[in-house]
């Protein structure tokens, strides 16, 4: 599909894997191309499973854009990154992550925008450290990560860049499921194929139903966000 993207569809399951060679950033051709996979999914009303790199899900955005000063591709991007989780989040049919390894910043907001998220006992990492870096979390990464990630891993994990291992994922919220990693493709396909057997009209109508509150909130905070990017940009 791209450089950037394969897809591969299979009985009503779409498995989509990012593998750019490096971290798996998220590049503004890296989000094009993700939502290209995601039409093309949705169009076939498959089962999504998103799957990294092995030992990468996901390094977050491509630091090499901030660095780049291009105000324009920042705020392209960034928007980008919120208004994916937004789509995963409110996706008609049931979404998994194949968590094959670290999965930071963009990482872990894409990670948590998922219906149903299997990892490996590898000693992965995950971590929002946009306060390591002299970042401020933006308002849309705190309303992903308060709606799956318990109460104090939230508060440490945001307010601190607490890193966590994959052995810690499930208890702080950012796993449903650990397997080993000789063990994962099969524990993906094996949920996926039990996804099968919902209703999809009522998977659909009742995911609404249930974040209806939560991307009202999303929505609010991306519009926020996209008002204090934009001024950067004018500047």
């Amino acid at each position: 599909m791209s450089d950037l993207i394969s897809i591969e569809n299979t009985d009503g399951i779409s498995v989509i894997t990012l593998d750019d060679g490096k971290a798996n950033v998220m590049s503004p051709a890296m989000l094009a191309a993700l939502n290209s996979a995601l039409d093309d999914a949705e169009a076939a009303g498959s089962i999504v499973v998103i799957r990294g790199r092995d030992g990468l899900f996901s390094g977050g955005f491509d630091l090499g854009v901030f660095k780049s000063g291009d105000q324009g591709q920042i705020f392209a991007m960034l928007e980008g990154g919120a208004v994916l989780s937004e789509r995963l989040l409110s996706y008609p049919q049931p979404v998994i992550a194949a968590c094959t390894g670290h999965a930071m910043a963009m990482g872990l907001f894409m990670l948590l925008s998922c219906d149903y998220r299997i990892g490996c006992n590898s000693g992965h990492r995950f971590a929002a450290n946009e306060v390591a870096i002299g970042m401020t979390l933006p308002y849309f990464a705190t309303e992903v990560c308060r709606q799956r990630m318990a109460p104090a891993a939230f508060n440490s994990g945001l307010t601190l860049a607490r890193v966590f291992a994959s052995e810690e994922a499930v208890a702080a919220g950012i796993l449903d499921q650990v397997v080993t990693p000789q063990a994962l493709d099969a524990a993906v396909m094996e949920k996926a194929e039990s996804f099968k057997q919902l209703d999809m009209a009522s998977h659909r109508a009742t995911k609404q139903r249930l974040r209806a509150d939560l991307l009202a909130k999303l929505r609010g905070a991306i519009e926020a966000d996209c008002a204090g990017w934009s001024q950067r940009v004018e500047a």
